[in-house]
């Protein structure tokens, strides 16, 4: 990097910066949680059925996929800047169009402008990260990350619910809006041009580029072990709805304090791990977190049989809590051996997370039998191929 432009990026306000991206990646929850309590309310407003709501849900991660795959070549041509503003203004254009939505296709159309919008953050932050940091340093930002985008599950649902009480579902999107419009502020202030070298969009070098990176064993095997251990918090939420107020019948309230609960253990974890980062390598932490995770999800079998709730909760607990440290480990690791195709990795990690994701959340649900059983095999089944992957790594220097 060149003296000039290494003066500059020294004098970026990296805690703000990485503060930002945190608030960028919980456009997703936030975008989905908030407003599913408002179901009813817009199928009546739309004069559809809930099921056909229910598709804004799809449209907006199918929204989330495509985009990913557009911004990677995007942000190596015209930088990292430019593209993630222009995406913020389509989420923000997109949630306060939805307001005035005339029909329920229309409302779908303008969740997947959301979306599309919306994802340039989860997959600018990590080029930019990537641009700025070394491997430890990156994963100590990923955590921190992390820390803020773990508060929009937790807050999404209960602040969605209030909102849509007193002021109605109009008022969600209003909030998002505003949402969008303060992420559009801080990023103007503090996100910085971090892209030294601009690349031009040619179709065959894009194409190339993608094959080189998939081609990485060292960028493939650290994406594909640590979106076997993210879907962990996949499976907890399509799952436990069932899991705890079917089964257990926990009332709505006291499964939120749950899966509050949860969400502050991954809060907690992405702190620890920012601390661990200081003295271990990611690829050590990662290794020694998927033995924990792979201990934990095969107590949890052991504790489903009993049919003890509590013990279940405390195993649960920890199991959750590793996705932040898995994530941000395996990410950097991924993420450092792309070189100068940052934008383009970007984009295979997010849309590698979500497909494995979504596929095993599914599975879940495809073998459903009426028992926690689902839930916990799986959980236990992805720790287990998480860190047969990584081993296919070998042995790789500190």
């Amino acid at each position: 990097m060149p003296a000039a432009i290494q003066i500059k990026h020294n004098k970026i306000n990296k805690v703000a910066l990485v503060l930002t991206f945190g608030l960028l990646n919980a456009f997703a929850p936030f975008a989905t949680d908030m407003y599913l309590s408002s179901f009813p309310s817009i199928a009546d407003s739309l004069h559809s059925s809930i099921a056909e709501v229910q598709y804004s849900v799809s449209t907006f991660f199918i929204g989330i996929a495509v985009g990913q795959l557009l911004y990677g070549p995007l942000i190596d041509r015209f930088g990292r800047r430019l593209p993630l503003l222009i995406g913020i203004m389509f989420f923000t254009i997109g949630a306060f169009s939805a307001i005035f939505s005339p029909t329920i296709g229309a409302f779908n159309a303008l969740r997947v402008v959301q979306a599309v919008g919306g994802c340039s953050g989860m997959i600018i932050s990590r080029a930019i990260i990537q641009d700025l940091f070394n491997t430890n340093e990156a994963a100590r930002a990923l955590s921190m990350m992390m820390m803020v985008q773990g508060i929009g599950p937790v807050a999404a649902p209960v602040m969605g619910g209030y909102i849509y009480s007193f002021f109605g579902w109009k008022a969600v999107f209003v909030f998002l809006t505003l949402f969008g419009i303060c992420c559009l502020l801080a990023t103007l202030r503090y996100v910085p041009e971090t892209l030294d070298t601009p690349r031009p969009i040619n179709p065959k070098q894009i194409l190339g580029n993608f094959t080189q990176v998939l081609s990485n064993r060292s960028f493939l095997v650290p994406l594909l072990s640590g979106s076997m251990a993210l879907a962990t918090i996949f499976i907890f939420i399509s799952a436990s709805p069932f899991v705890f107020m079917v089964l257990h019948k926990v009332s709505k309230e006291h499964y939120t304090w749950i899966f509050g609960i949860c969400a502050c253990g991954m809060l907690v974890a992405a702190q620890i791990n920012t601390m661990l980062l200081k003295r271990f390598s990611p690829l050590a932490i990662l290794r020694v977190t998927l033995i924990f995770l792979i201990i934990m999800s095969a107590l949890l079998i052991a504790v489903t049989t009993t049919g003890e709730l509590s013990a279940f909760i405390i195993v649960l607990f920890f199991c959750i809590a590793t996705v932040p440290i898995t994530a941000a480990n395996s990410t950097a690791i991924a993420m450092s051996a792309c070189g100068k195709n940052a934008g383009t990795a970007s984009s295979l990690v997010g849309v590698t997370q979500y497909i494995i994701a979504g596929f095993i959340s599914a599975l879940v649900g495809w073998v459903h039998n009426g028992t926690a059983y689902p839930m916990t095999i799986t959980m236990c089944l992805v720790a287990v191929l998480a860190f047969i992957i990584l081993l296919l790594n070998g042995r790789q220097p500190r």
